[in-house]
Protein backbone atom coordinates (compact mmCIF):
# COMPACT_ATOMS: atom_id res chain seq x y z
CA UNK A 1 0.00 0.00 0.00
CA UNK A 2 1.29 3.44 -0.94
CA UNK A 3 0.80 5.41 2.27
CA UNK A 4 1.52 8.69 0.51
CA UNK A 5 -1.38 8.27 -1.92
CA UNK A 6 -3.96 6.23 -0.01
CA UNK A 7 -7.30 7.93 0.57
CA UNK A 8 -8.35 7.24 4.15
CA UNK A 9 -12.15 6.87 4.28
CA UNK A 10 -12.56 5.15 7.63
CA UNK A 11 -14.51 6.41 10.67
CA UNK A 12 -11.39 8.10 11.99
CA UNK A 13 -8.58 8.89 12.12
CA UNK A 14 -9.32 11.08 9.12
CA UNK A 15 -7.03 12.56 6.45
CA UNK A 16 -5.17 15.54 7.88
CA UNK A 17 -5.00 18.71 5.77
CA UNK A 18 -1.47 19.82 4.78
CA UNK A 19 -1.73 23.13 6.67
CA UNK A 20 -2.52 21.17 9.85
CA UNK A 21 0.47 18.90 9.27
CA UNK A 22 2.65 21.96 8.75
CA UNK A 23 1.41 23.44 12.01
CA UNK A 24 2.73 20.36 13.81
CA UNK A 25 6.23 21.10 12.55
CA UNK A 26 6.51 24.39 14.45
CA UNK A 27 9.29 24.63 17.05
CA UNK A 28 8.19 23.36 20.45
CA UNK A 29 7.16 26.08 22.90
CA UNK A 30 7.07 25.94 26.67
CA UNK A 31 3.86 24.40 27.92
CA UNK A 32 3.78 26.94 30.79
CA UNK A 33 4.35 29.89 28.47
CA UNK A 34 1.91 32.68 27.59
CA UNK A 35 2.02 31.53 23.96
CA UNK A 36 0.75 28.11 24.94
CA UNK A 37 -1.79 29.64 27.31
CA UNK A 38 -3.25 31.81 24.55
CA UNK A 39 -3.46 28.86 22.17
CA UNK A 40 -5.09 26.67 24.83
CA UNK A 41 -7.66 29.35 25.64
CA UNK A 42 -8.54 29.85 21.97
CA UNK A 43 -9.00 26.11 21.44
CA UNK A 44 -11.29 25.82 24.44
CA UNK A 45 -13.45 28.72 23.27
CA UNK A 46 -13.98 27.24 19.80
CA UNK A 47 -14.66 23.81 21.29
CA UNK A 48 -17.38 25.30 23.47
CA UNK A 49 -19.07 26.51 20.28
CA UNK A 50 -18.80 23.05 18.69
CA UNK A 51 -20.21 21.41 21.85
CA UNK A 52 -23.00 23.97 22.12
CA UNK A 53 -22.06 24.75 25.71
CA UNK A 54 -20.93 27.38 28.17
CA UNK A 55 -19.72 24.67 30.53
CA UNK A 56 -16.06 24.36 31.53
CA UNK A 57 -13.89 22.89 28.77
CA UNK A 58 -10.58 21.05 29.10
CA UNK A 59 -8.24 19.35 26.65
CA UNK A 60 -6.49 16.11 27.58
CA UNK A 61 -3.42 14.58 25.94
CA UNK A 62 -5.07 11.25 25.25
CA UNK A 63 -7.55 9.84 22.76
CA UNK A 64 -11.34 9.92 22.98
CA UNK A 65 -11.32 6.81 25.16
CA UNK A 66 -9.16 8.72 27.65
CA UNK A 67 -11.83 11.41 27.87
CA UNK A 68 -14.54 8.74 28.20
CA UNK A 69 -12.67 7.29 31.16
CA UNK A 70 -12.13 10.75 32.63
CA UNK A 71 -15.87 11.42 32.46
CA UNK A 72 -16.82 8.16 34.16
CA UNK A 73 -14.02 7.97 36.72
CA UNK A 74 -14.57 11.49 38.05
CA UNK A 75 -18.20 10.87 39.02
CA UNK A 76 -18.49 7.11 39.58
CA UNK A 77 -17.09 5.60 42.77
CA UNK A 78 -17.29 2.10 44.24
CA UNK A 79 -20.80 2.57 45.61
CA UNK A 80 -22.17 4.46 42.59
CA UNK A 81 -24.15 3.01 39.68
CA UNK A 82 -23.66 3.89 36.03
CA UNK A 83 -26.35 2.98 33.52
CA UNK A 84 -24.84 2.26 30.11
CA UNK A 85 -26.92 2.33 26.93
CA UNK A 86 -25.40 -0.17 24.53
CA UNK A 87 -26.25 -0.53 20.85
CA UNK A 88 -22.69 -0.67 19.55
CA UNK A 89 -19.09 -1.36 20.44
CA UNK A 90 -18.52 2.04 22.00
CA UNK A 91 -21.59 1.79 24.18
CA UNK A 92 -20.01 -1.40 25.48
CA UNK A 93 -16.79 0.51 26.12
CA UNK A 94 -18.61 2.74 28.61
CA UNK A 95 -19.64 -0.43 30.46
CA UNK A 96 -16.09 -1.77 30.48
CA UNK A 97 -14.84 1.54 31.87
CA UNK A 98 -17.63 1.79 34.44
CA UNK A 99 -16.91 -1.69 35.80
CA UNK A 100 -13.42 -0.50 36.75
CA UNK A 101 -14.79 2.19 39.07
CA UNK A 102 -18.24 1.27 40.34
CA UNK A 103 -21.42 -0.64 39.60
CA UNK A 104 -22.90 -0.87 36.12
CA UNK A 105 -26.41 -1.62 34.94
CA UNK A 106 -26.61 -2.03 31.18
CA UNK A 107 -29.51 -1.40 28.83
CA UNK A 108 -28.57 -3.59 25.89
CA UNK A 109 -29.80 -3.71 22.32
CA UNK A 110 -28.63 -6.29 19.80
CA UNK A 111 -26.05 -4.36 17.84
CA UNK A 112 -25.13 -7.47 15.83
CA UNK A 113 -28.47 -6.80 14.11
CA UNK A 114 -28.10 -3.01 14.04
CA UNK A 115 -30.87 -2.45 16.57
CA UNK A 116 -31.79 1.08 17.66
CA UNK A 117 -32.38 2.31 21.20
CA UNK A 118 -35.86 1.96 22.69
CA UNK A 119 -36.45 4.79 25.17
CA UNK A 120 -38.97 2.90 27.30
CA UNK A 121 -36.23 0.45 28.29
CA UNK A 122 -33.91 3.36 29.10
CA UNK A 123 -36.56 4.97 31.29
CA UNK A 124 -37.20 1.70 33.13
CA UNK A 125 -33.51 1.51 34.01
CA UNK A 126 -33.45 5.13 35.18
CA UNK A 127 -36.50 4.53 37.37
CA UNK A 128 -34.47 2.01 39.38
CA UNK A 129 -32.01 4.77 40.29
CA UNK A 130 -28.41 5.53 39.32
CA UNK A 131 -25.86 8.30 39.67
CA UNK A 132 -25.18 8.62 35.94
CA UNK A 133 -26.21 7.35 32.53
CA UNK A 134 -23.96 7.14 29.46
CA UNK A 135 -24.79 7.36 25.77
CA UNK A 136 -22.75 7.23 22.59
CA UNK A 137 -24.36 9.90 20.42
CA UNK A 138 -23.12 8.34 17.20
CA UNK A 139 -21.84 4.77 17.40
CA UNK A 140 -19.59 4.28 14.38
CA UNK A 141 -19.54 0.49 14.82
CA UNK A 142 -23.15 0.38 13.58
CA UNK A 143 -23.62 3.73 11.83
CA UNK A 144 -26.48 4.89 14.04
CA UNK A 145 -27.04 8.35 15.51
CA UNK A 146 -28.75 7.92 18.87
CA UNK A 147 -31.39 10.15 20.54
CA UNK A 148 -29.25 12.35 22.78
CA UNK A 149 -31.89 15.01 23.38
CA UNK A 150 -34.47 12.46 24.50
CA UNK A 151 -32.01 10.66 26.78
CA UNK A 152 -31.09 14.02 28.28
CA UNK A 153 -34.74 14.71 29.04
CA UNK A 154 -35.06 11.35 30.80
CA UNK A 155 -31.84 11.91 32.76
CA UNK A 156 -33.19 15.25 33.97
CA UNK A 157 -36.52 13.66 34.92
CA UNK A 158 -34.75 11.15 37.17
CA UNK A 159 -32.07 13.60 38.41
CA UNK A 160 -29.28 11.52 36.89
CA UNK A 161 -25.97 12.77 35.50
CA UNK A 162 -25.80 12.50 31.71
CA UNK A 163 -22.47 11.44 30.15
CA UNK A 164 -22.28 11.62 26.35
CA UNK A 165 -19.68 10.42 23.88
CA UNK A 166 -19.78 12.98 21.07
CA UNK A 167 -16.54 11.74 19.55
CA UNK A 168 -17.94 11.37 16.02
CA UNK A 169 -20.58 14.11 15.99
CA UNK A 170 -18.98 17.18 17.58
CA UNK A 171 -17.66 19.34 14.77
CA UNK A 172 -19.65 17.46 12.12
CA UNK A 173 -23.22 17.30 13.36
CA UNK A 174 -25.57 19.31 15.51
CA UNK A 175 -24.66 18.95 19.19
CA UNK A 176 -26.34 20.99 21.92
CA UNK A 177 -24.75 20.03 25.22
CA UNK A 178 -26.51 22.71 27.27
CA UNK A 179 -29.94 22.33 25.67
CA UNK A 180 -29.80 18.54 26.01
CA UNK A 181 -28.64 18.64 29.62
CA UNK A 182 -25.36 16.82 29.05
CA UNK A 183 -23.20 17.01 32.17
CA UNK A 184 -20.03 15.47 30.75
CA UNK A 185 -19.45 15.41 26.99
CA UNK A 186 -16.32 14.25 25.18
CA UNK A 187 -14.74 14.49 21.73
CA UNK A 188 -11.57 13.22 20.05
CA UNK A 189 -9.30 15.32 17.85
CA UNK A 190 -9.10 12.84 14.96
CA UNK A 191 -12.71 12.70 13.81
CA UNK A 192 -14.96 15.53 12.59
CA UNK A 193 -12.51 18.20 13.79
CA UNK A 194 -9.95 16.86 11.32
CA UNK A 195 -6.80 16.90 13.48
CA UNK A 196 -4.41 13.99 14.10
CA UNK A 197 -5.27 11.49 16.86
CA UNK A 198 -3.96 12.01 20.37
CA UNK A 199 -6.03 14.75 22.00
CA UNK A 200 -9.52 14.78 23.48
CA UNK A 201 -11.72 17.39 25.11
CA UNK A 202 -14.32 17.22 27.85
CA UNK A 203 -17.01 19.65 29.00
CA UNK A 204 -18.09 19.67 32.64
CA UNK A 205 -21.35 21.09 34.01
CA UNK A 206 -21.93 22.56 37.47
CA UNK A 207 -24.03 19.51 38.31
CA UNK A 208 -21.08 17.28 37.42
CA UNK A 209 -18.70 19.37 39.52
CA UNK A 210 -21.01 18.93 42.50
CA UNK A 211 -20.84 15.15 42.01
CA UNK A 212 -17.06 14.69 41.63
CA UNK A 213 -15.67 11.74 43.59
CA UNK A 214 -13.05 12.32 46.29
CA UNK A 215 -10.16 10.50 44.60
CA UNK A 216 -10.40 10.34 40.79
CA UNK A 217 -7.48 8.90 38.77
CA UNK A 218 -4.38 11.07 39.05
CA UNK A 219 -3.83 11.88 35.36
CA UNK A 220 -7.54 12.35 34.62
CA UNK A 221 -8.42 14.37 37.73
CA UNK A 222 -10.72 17.08 36.37
CA UNK A 223 -10.13 19.24 39.45
CA UNK A 224 -6.46 19.41 38.46
CA UNK A 225 -7.41 20.47 34.92
CA UNK A 226 -9.71 23.16 36.30
CA UNK A 227 -7.04 24.51 38.65
CA UNK A 228 -4.47 24.76 35.85
CA UNK A 229 -6.90 26.23 33.32
CA UNK A 230 -7.96 28.94 35.78
CA UNK A 231 -4.44 30.38 36.05
CA UNK A 232 -3.75 33.82 34.59
CA UNK A 233 -2.05 32.06 31.68
CA UNK A 234 -4.09 28.85 31.19
CA UNK A 235 -2.22 25.57 31.11
CA UNK A 236 -2.71 21.84 31.56
CA UNK A 237 -1.73 20.14 34.83
CA UNK A 238 0.72 17.77 33.12
CA UNK A 239 2.97 18.10 30.07
CA UNK A 240 0.71 18.25 27.01
CA UNK A 241 1.41 16.94 23.50
CA UNK A 242 2.42 20.40 22.23
CA UNK A 243 2.65 19.51 18.49
CA UNK A 244 -0.86 18.09 18.68
CA UNK A 245 -2.09 21.31 20.27
CA UNK A 246 -0.59 23.19 17.31
CA UNK A 247 -2.50 20.84 15.01
CA UNK A 248 -5.77 21.18 16.93
CA UNK A 249 -5.45 24.96 16.96
CA UNK A 250 -5.04 25.01 13.17
CA UNK A 251 -7.84 22.49 12.65
CA UNK A 252 -10.22 24.63 14.69
CA UNK A 253 -9.25 27.66 12.57
CA UNK A 254 -10.38 25.67 9.53
CA UNK A 255 -13.67 24.85 11.25
CA UNK A 256 -14.24 28.55 11.95
CA UNK A 257 -13.34 29.52 8.37
CA UNK A 258 -15.84 27.05 6.94
CA UNK A 259 -18.47 27.91 9.52
CA UNK A 260 -20.00 25.31 11.82
CA UNK A 261 -23.42 25.35 10.15
CA UNK A 262 -21.89 24.89 6.69
CA UNK A 263 -19.64 22.14 8.01
CA UNK A 264 -22.56 20.25 9.51
CA UNK A 265 -24.51 20.54 6.25
CA UNK A 266 -21.50 19.26 4.30
CA UNK A 267 -21.17 16.20 6.52
CA UNK A 268 -24.88 15.45 6.15
CA UNK A 269 -24.71 15.85 2.37
CA UNK A 270 -21.70 13.54 2.04
CA UNK A 271 -23.39 10.79 4.07
CA UNK A 272 -26.57 11.21 2.03
CA UNK A 273 -24.55 10.82 -1.18
CA UNK A 274 -23.00 7.57 0.04
CA UNK A 275 -26.41 6.19 0.99
CA UNK A 276 -27.81 7.17 -2.42
CA UNK A 277 -24.91 5.42 -4.14
CA UNK A 278 -25.40 2.32 -2.01
CA UNK A 279 -29.08 2.20 -2.91
CA UNK A 280 -28.26 2.54 -6.61
CA UNK A 281 -25.87 -0.42 -6.28
CA UNK A 282 -28.45 -2.46 -4.29
CA UNK A 283 -26.32 -2.38 -1.15
CA UNK A 284 -28.46 -2.58 1.99
CA UNK A 285 -27.98 -0.30 4.99
CA UNK A 286 -27.06 -2.08 8.23
CA UNK A 287 -28.89 0.03 10.87
CA UNK A 288 -32.45 -0.86 11.86
CA UNK A 289 -33.86 2.58 12.52
CA UNK A 290 -36.82 3.56 14.67
CA UNK A 291 -38.56 6.88 15.36
CA UNK A 292 -35.77 7.92 17.76
CA UNK A 293 -32.69 7.03 15.68
CA UNK A 294 -31.27 8.11 12.34
CA UNK A 295 -28.45 7.24 9.99
CA UNK A 296 -25.10 8.65 11.00
CA UNK A 297 -23.93 11.80 9.22
CA UNK A 298 -20.29 10.81 9.62
CA UNK A 299 -20.09 7.08 8.81
CA UNK A 300 -22.21 4.80 6.65
CA UNK A 301 -22.54 1.14 7.68
CA UNK A 302 -23.64 -1.24 4.93
CA UNK A 303 -24.28 -4.96 4.77
CA UNK A 304 -21.73 -7.01 2.87
CA UNK A 305 -23.18 -7.62 -0.61
CA UNK A 306 -24.10 -11.21 -1.41
CA UNK A 307 -21.45 -12.92 -3.52
CA UNK A 308 -18.36 -11.21 -2.11
CA UNK A 309 -16.52 -11.42 1.18
CA UNK A 310 -14.78 -8.79 3.28
CA UNK A 311 -11.31 -9.71 2.07
CA UNK A 312 -12.20 -9.38 -1.60
CA UNK A 313 -14.22 -6.21 -1.17
CA UNK A 314 -12.01 -4.18 1.15
CA UNK A 315 -8.85 -5.74 -0.26
CA UNK A 316 -9.86 -4.75 -3.77
CA UNK A 317 -10.77 -1.24 -2.64
CA UNK A 318 -7.41 -0.93 -0.90
CA UNK A 319 -5.53 -2.06 -4.02
CA UNK A 320 -7.13 0.86 -5.85
CA UNK A 321 -5.87 3.34 -3.27
CA UNK A 322 -8.79 3.77 -0.88
CA UNK A 323 -9.11 2.41 2.64
CA UNK A 324 -12.53 1.72 4.17
CA UNK A 325 -13.44 -0.12 7.37
CA UNK A 326 -15.02 -3.49 8.05
CA UNK A 327 -17.21 -4.68 10.87
CA UNK A 328 -15.97 -4.97 14.44
CA UNK A 329 -16.21 -7.86 16.88
CA UNK A 330 -19.24 -10.09 16.23
CA UNK A 331 -20.09 -8.36 12.93
CA UNK A 332 -16.62 -8.62 11.42
CA UNK A 333 -17.01 -9.68 7.80
CA UNK A 334 -20.74 -8.91 7.80
CA UNK A 335 -20.62 -5.18 7.10
CA UNK A 336 -18.33 -2.53 5.69
CA UNK A 337 -18.20 1.13 6.65
CA UNK A 338 -17.26 4.33 4.85
CA UNK A 339 -16.28 7.34 6.92
CA UNK A 340 -17.21 10.80 5.68
CA UNK A 341 -15.93 13.18 8.32
CA UNK A 342 -13.32 15.87 8.68
CA UNK A 343 -11.85 18.01 5.91
CA UNK A 344 -12.69 15.77 2.97
CA UNK A 345 -14.11 16.86 -0.38
CA UNK A 346 -16.76 15.91 -2.93
CA UNK A 347 -13.95 14.40 -4.99
CA UNK A 348 -13.01 12.12 -2.09
CA UNK A 349 -16.62 10.93 -1.79
CA UNK A 350 -17.04 10.32 -5.53
CA UNK A 351 -13.63 8.64 -5.83
CA UNK A 352 -14.49 6.26 -3.01
CA UNK A 353 -17.86 5.38 -4.51
CA UNK A 354 -16.30 4.80 -7.93
CA UNK A 355 -13.68 2.48 -6.45
CA UNK A 356 -16.36 0.49 -4.59
CA UNK A 357 -18.33 0.25 -7.82
CA UNK A 358 -15.29 -0.97 -9.77
CA UNK A 359 -14.54 -3.72 -7.24
CA UNK A 360 -18.17 -4.86 -7.15
CA UNK A 361 -18.29 -4.85 -10.97
CA UNK A 362 -15.06 -6.83 -11.24
CA UNK A 363 -16.56 -9.45 -8.93
CA UNK A 364 -19.84 -9.70 -10.80
CA UNK A 365 -21.93 -8.04 -8.10
CA UNK A 366 -22.73 -4.88 -10.05
CA UNK A 367 -23.62 -5.60 -13.67
CA UNK A 368 -23.32 -2.05 -14.97
CA UNK A 369 -20.83 0.65 -14.06
CA UNK A 370 -22.01 4.15 -13.19
CA UNK A 371 -25.28 4.09 -11.19
CA UNK A 372 -23.54 4.60 -7.84
CA UNK A 373 -21.48 7.59 -8.92
CA UNK A 374 -24.44 9.06 -10.78
CA UNK A 375 -26.72 8.80 -7.72
CA UNK A 376 -24.10 10.41 -5.48
CA UNK A 377 -23.43 13.17 -8.02
CA UNK A 378 -27.10 14.15 -8.03
CA UNK A 379 -27.03 14.54 -4.24
CA UNK A 380 -23.80 16.52 -4.35
CA UNK A 381 -24.96 19.07 -6.95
Amino acid sequence: MNLENTLLMIPGPVPVAPRILRAMSKPIIGHRSKDFGSMYAECRTVLQELFGTKNDMYIISGSGSCAMEAAVSNVIGEKDTLITIENGKFGERFREIGERYGKVRSVKFDWTKGESIELDKVESALAEGAKAISLVHNDTSVGIKNPAREVGELAKKYNTLFIMDGVTTIGGDDVQVDKWGVDLAVVGSQKCIGAPPGLSAISVSKKAWDAIVEKPPYYMDLKAYRKSANKESPETPYTPAVPLFFALHEALKIVKEEGLEARIKRHAKFAEAIRAAASAMNIEMFPQLNKYSSYSNTVTAMKMPTGIDDKKLRGGIKELGVQVSGGQGPIEGKIFRIGSMGNISKLDILSTIQVVEIVLHNNGIVKKMGPGVEAASIVLK
